[in-house]
């Protein structure tokens, strides 16, 4: 019988449970799951998950994945891809518009906001960006998991395959492994490639042949060995060992944050949990709804027992929630004594509290986001600068004050622009080039100088320092950009 409904006071003791079990929380806190005590790698064989959690995280799986593959082959209508990170050519595209080492104060800004998130989310909802959205955790267990269970079969035989003799068996099943599994490691390098030199290049580079771009394939050999190393044998261990955010996590969550959880006050009850007998008043006997199957543990692709409480391993993969819940279905008791929850859901059975500390990071994370989105859109294709050639000072010519000035402009596109100068502040103004025509060509991401006199007729001059603002127009007579100095005149009483 289900111990779900009884009375918590009546049936459980959480001091007294902590304190009976607090040698195997020691254990649990000062050792790894997939390592022994002696520093041997402890290899983990999962068992093939199913259930109702693991085909949503296929679906966003396949998603994510088909996202990431597409991407850098996708370009928009100004013919750029949607990201480009260049490091050696400092080419910088993220959504569409390219980025200069002028725009870097926006990368500190993303760089805040993107920390910001994480403390956030972390603290809300634990790691649930691991279990779901990490490439490493949907390579791994959406691509080359899956295709290892394809060719070894389950975990049972991929225990008794690794034990077996080099048998001409074990020689072909593990040979055509590594093999597709080194075909996909190339494939995602080759991919991460177009995301830094772009699919045009990748085109040229694949049409080129390997003679011509030694440079090129000597990285795709590193990175996809790089890959393989990490799916084909390291695995879980980039999680525990490397990873930073596990170890991160462990300042942020409280017992306000949504994790994946074993209800320890269900499973346990006053007896603890017990083999399950048919026919029995579990209930009566002080047991609880566990019934010490250790489906939970095999199916973990960390090698952890998620009923010993929240540990660094755990990737939130939701793997053990589908495997209790078919084992509770086929005894009959309630699904749900592994599930998504906080540590006081479990026990006080009190609902997601939204804090003041996460309304605090709720409310600049919003400020943020929308600061990194106008600037964003706001961001001018050309940027210009005009100021007053130093040492200088006002001349008449006619009715006219004349001023000499110096400009910057920095073509922050992929696309040649052809500009003009024009005074949008007075009506009457002239714009006289030190080159004869206002016309500048400027080439992608160029950045053009030289200088100009501006003329302003008298009668429209109202100060010795007249503001003017001077715009940037493209061909198609819109004003790209604008920019305000300060005009200088003679003293007026």
């Amino acid at each position: 019988m289900s111990v779900q409904n009884s009375d918590p006071k009546d049936e459980f003791n959480l001091d007294s449970y902590l304190e009976e079990n607090s040698q195997m929380n020691e254990d649990v806190r000062s050792s790894i799951g997939t390592m022994e005590r002696t520093g041997e790698r402890k290899w983990v064989y999962p068992k093939k998950p199913k259930g109702k959690f693991t085909n949503y995280r296929s679906y966003v799986s396949y998603v994510l994945l088909a996202l990431l593959i597409l991407t850098p082959f996708f370009k928009l209508p100004n013919g750029n891809p949607l990201f480009k990170f260049d490091v050696l050519h400092s080419q910088f595209i993220l959504f569409g518009f390219p980025f200069f080492t002028s725009d870097f104060f926006l990368l500190a800004l993303g760089m805040i906001t993107s920390i910001i998130f994480i403390v956030l989310f972390t603290m809300a909802y634990g790691r649930l960006f691991c279990g779901w959205v990490c490439p490493q955790t949907i390579f791994l267990e959406m691509v080359f998991r899956k295709i290892e269970y394809a060719i070894e079969g389950d975990r049972a035989k991929q225990i008794r395959l690794d034990k077996q003799e080099w048998d001409e068996e074990k020689i072909r099943k593990k040979l055509l492994k590594w093999t597709i599994f080194a075909i996909i490691s190339f494939i995602i390098a080759n991919v991460f490639l177009a995301y830094i030199i772009g699919a045009d290049a990748l085109y040229d580079v694949i049409k080129e042949g390997p003679a011509d771009n030694v440079g090129t394939l000597i990285g795709l050999g590193f990175f996809s060995a790089m890959f393989y190393f990490v799916f084909a044998w390291f695995r879980e261990q980039a999680c525990t060992l490397v990873c930073p955010y596990g170890r991160f996590q462990g300042v942020l969550i409280d017992s306000h944050t949504i994790n994946v959880t074993y209800d320890f006050k269900r499973g346990e009850s006053t007896a603890g949990r017990a083999k399950f007998k048919k026919n029995e008043d579990r209930e009566a006997a002080g047991k609880g709804d566990c019934i010490d199957c250790g489906q939970c543990v095999v199916v973990c692709p960390t090698g952890i027992d998620i009923r010993n409480g929240i540990q660094l391993e755990c990737v939130n993969c939701t793997a053990c929630i589908d495997a209790c819940d078919e084992v509770m279905e086929k005894v009959g008791f309630p699904t749900g004594l592994i599930r998504y929850a906080s540590e006081d859901d479990i026990k006080r059975g009190e609902k997601f509290k939204f804090t003041k500390r996460l309304a605090a990071y709720t409310f600049a994370l919003l400020i943020l986001i929308g600061a990194m989105t106008a600037f964003l859109f706001s961001r001018s294709d050309v940027e210009s600068k005009y100021l007053k050639v130093p040492g200088t000072d006002y001349k008449v010519e006619g009715q006219y004050y004349v001023n000499q000035f110096e400009y910057t402009l920095y073509n922050k596109t992929n696309a040649d622009q052809i500009v003009t100068l024009k005074l949008l502040s007075h009506k009457n103004s002239k714009v006289e080039m030190f080159e004869g025509v206002n016309k500048l060509n400027m080439e992608k991401g160029q950045i053009v100088q030289g200088k100009f006199f501006l003329k302003i007729p008298m009668n429209e001059v109202k100060s010795y320092k007249e503001k003017v603002v001077i715009g940037l127009v493209n061909q198609k007579g819109k004003v790209i950009d604008k920019y305000e100095t300060s005009f200088s005149a003679p003293f007026k009483y």
